[in-house]
Order: structure tokens, then C-alpha cells, then sequence
């Protein structure tokens, strides 16, 4: 309660200057190499302190363009992986019909799919790949949301043909989240809670470790295709994460 307490104060003025700063520098998403994408990694990386989250990277990160695969297991990763590669995240129409964060996920370059639609797909695929070959890097999920503490979803294939289609290269991203050295499940989305139980939560927890692992890219495989791809990519996360494929 008492983290809560001058943690909340704190994160509401983090959000107004965050967007105030974003209405000059960030009008059309963080741009590679501009001042738009600084802001974008320095605004994630006080967001992150605010909660008590240290960010460690392992390995390297491809240079821009590159599509970032990664788990999903938190409304954090946004944040952890933008505190060190800002990049165009892939997310669902909802989020961009909320107050505030809305907002500042389309200054934040957020392309928005709906789900189970299929023209939205092709829609947002279209725009992955558009970006991508203007030398923007794109992150997405392909678990299609969050996955329970302790288990990594199928990957969904198709979300790849976008970088296929630009010739970027494809890099796995394996997040986890480490207090003392031990799996922090609490920051995980419980089985059917909601995001402000789940907020409740983060705001009150202990200090801990939020490591990124950027893996060896992905190679196509003309007999595999994709969906060979979206296998090997979901296996060396798995490896890193010590789940079972």
C-alpha cells in the first residue's frame, strides 16, 4: 500500500509529460534514429524504474528494419522491449478505444488489429510490411495475447508473411521477468483477471529483473515456409524460458 501510495502520484505525472513531449516529437511514430524514438526509449525505461523494474539485455538486437516475435506475458513488454528498441508494436483495437493510452499507443507508431477479422489481418499485414520496408522495425505477439504463468501459446504463423513480403529479417525476443533470481510470476496475468487487478498488483510489488533476450534470426525454409519459421521461433524463446515445446 505504501509503494501505492507515491508510486500512483508519480506515474500520473510521468503519463501527462510523456504526452505532452509526444505531441512535437512523436507525430507519426518513433522513427529510427530520430528524436521521437529517444523520447519513446527513455519515457519506457522511467516507466519501468517507476515500477521497480530493472531492464537487462542479452544478446543483440538486428539493425533496423527487423520484425521482433516475442512471448507475451504482461501488459509491460511493450515497455521492456521499447526501453531498448523502439519499435512499431502490433496490438489490439481495443486498446486504441481507450482514454489517454490510446492516444499515446498511435503516437507511439501502434498498428491495431481486430481480432478473428480476417480483412483487418490483411489490413494491418499490409501496413507491417509497408513500414518495414521504409526501414521501421515491427514487434508483435504472435501468441495472439497473454499467456498464463508458466506456458507459451501455439505462434501464429501467418503475422510473418508481412516480413517475408519486405524481406526483413525475423527476430525471436524471449522476455521473462526475475526477482532474486526466481521466475516473478505475480507480474503475469492471472487466468481470467482483468488489467486493472492485474495494475493493482504491479503497483505494489517488490523490485525485480526484466530480461530480454534477442535469439539468432530466424531463417526461411522454402519446404517449412512460415509456419516452420513460427515453430523454430517459438522453440528457442521456450528454450530460454525452460518450458517445453
Amino acid at each position: 500500500m505504501l509503494r501505492c501510495l507515491w508510486r500512483v502520484p508519480l506515474l500520473l505525472l510521468l503519463v501527462i509529460g510523456g504526452c505532452l513531449a509526444a505531441i512535437p516529437l512523436l507525430p507519426h511514430g518513433p522513427r529510427p534514429g530520430t528524436a521521437g524514438a529517444a523520447l519513446l526509449r527513455i519515457w519506457s525505461r522511467l516507466f519501468l524504474r517507476l515500477f521497480g523494474v530493472r531492464v537487462e539485455r542479452k544478446g543483440e538486437p538486428l539493425h533496423d528494419p527487423v520484425m521482433f516475435v516475442a512471448n507475451h506475458g504482461s501488459w509491460m513488454d511493450i515497455s521492456v522491449l521499447h526501453s531498448i528498441r523502439p519499435a512499431d508494436f502490433v496490438a489490439k483495437a481495443e486498446i486504441g478505444r481507450w482514454p489517454l493510452v490510446g492516444w499515446m499507443a498511435r503516437r507511439g507508431g501502434t498498428i491495431f488489429h481486430q481480432r478473428g477479422n480476417t480483412h483487418s489481418l490483411a489490413a494491418v499485414m499490409a501496413v507491417m510490411s509497408e513500414r518495414l520496408r521504409a526501414g521501421r522495425s515491427i514487434a508483435a505477439f504472435p501468441e495472439g495475447g497473454t499467456a498464463p504463468a508458466g506456458t507459451l501459446k501455439v505462434f501464429h504463423a501467418r503475422i510473418l508473411q508481412a516480413a517475408l513480403d519486405a524481406a526483413a529479417p525475423v527476430q525471436p525476443v524471449a522476455l521473462r521477468y526475475l526477482r532474486d533470481g526466481v521466475p516473478a510470476t505475480d507480474m503475469l496475468f492471472q487466468q481470467g483477471e482483468s488489467f486493472l487487478h492485474n495494475l493493482g498488483r504491479v503497483l505494489a510489488t517488490h523490485a525485480l529483473t526484466a530480461e530480454v533476450h534477442f535469439l539468432q534470426p530466424v531463417v526461411f525454409d522454402p519446404e517449412g515456409g512460415r509456419r516452420r519459421m513460427a515453430e523454430t521461433a517459438r522453440a528457442e524463446i521456450a528454450e530460454v524460458l525452460g518450458l517445453a515445446t
